[in-house]
């Protein structure tokens, strides 16, 4: 495995604006419904509803914002007809590019997705164009002090190891531990057994090999990203560019 490249646009919420933490709680709440809808307002029942828990709970999403999005997605509440899409594209220096995201009008969110990628250097591509270059990969992020990274590396590594992990990589003081998509959820439930704090779990689009790029061209796509994120719909960018 070659790294993880991911523009994290709901996951690390820190020393973010109001405006983006309402942004945030907005992107959250559709994450819920749709999990929901799929498979029941049981978070012990419907893993991608804990998931989405446990996100929100991360970012302080208020208690009411989270019921509110439960009870939209059961019918308690008059909502949208919320349908999750993903769009395929290449950006600057010919990256891939795979764009996650939850609409209520998908030919709209197309529209915007397009303007957006032909306004910083990208193109949107049709479906399956770019995904092969990418694995469906469970991925646990863990975070440590940069002041016990050298201590706890070795010892990191190994647990990572004993409780399932596919494969891991470390990005400085952040560890990626990657599993089978089946599996996140036994890895996960192993590393907290044994104390790890974790700072996310989430099924991720994994690059199968990453393409480097130059500065201006890392600055350029970081300028995508952050556009792309802008949009209400967009829910994850997943790249396969070297950082």
């Amino acid at each position: 495995m070659s790294g993880h490249s991911h523009a994290k646009t709901i996951r690390h919420a820190k020393n973010i604006t109001d405006q983006k933490r309402g942004q945030m709680f907005s992107k959250m709440a559709r994450m819920i419904s749709v999990a929901v809808k799929e498979g029941g307002p049981n978070p012990e029942t419907n893993s991608k509803l804990r998931l989405a828990f446990e996100m929100a709970k991360k970012i302080n999403m208020p208690k009411e914002n989270i019921e509110r999005a439960i009870k939209q997605a059961a019918g308690g509440e008059e909502g949208v007809n919320l349908t999750e899409v993903v769009f395929e594209a290449y950006g600057p220096g010919g990256i891939a590019i795979i764009i996650e995201g939850i609409t209520d009008n998908k030919n709209r969110t197309l529209g915007e997705i397009k303007q957006v990628l032909s306004q910083n250097g990208g193109k949107l591509v049709g479906e399956g164009s770019v995904q092969w270059m990418f694995e469906r990969k469970g991925c646990i992020t863990i975070e440590l002090e940069p002041q016990t990274l050298d201590s706890k590396k070795e010892e990191l590594e190994l647990i990572a190891i004993e409780a399932g992990a596919e494969d891991i990589y470390w990005h400085t003081d952040i560890l990626d531990i990657y599993t089978k998509p089946e599996e996140l959820e036994k890895v996960k439930k192993n590393l907290e057994g044994k104390k790890i704090p974790i700072e996310s779990a989430s099924l991720d689009w994994v690059a199968k090999e990453q393409t480097e790029s130059n500065e201006k061209q890392k600055e350029s796509c970081q300028k995508l990203f952050d556009a792309l994120d802008e949009n209400d719909a967009v829910q994850e960018i997943y790249s396969n560019l070297k950082v």
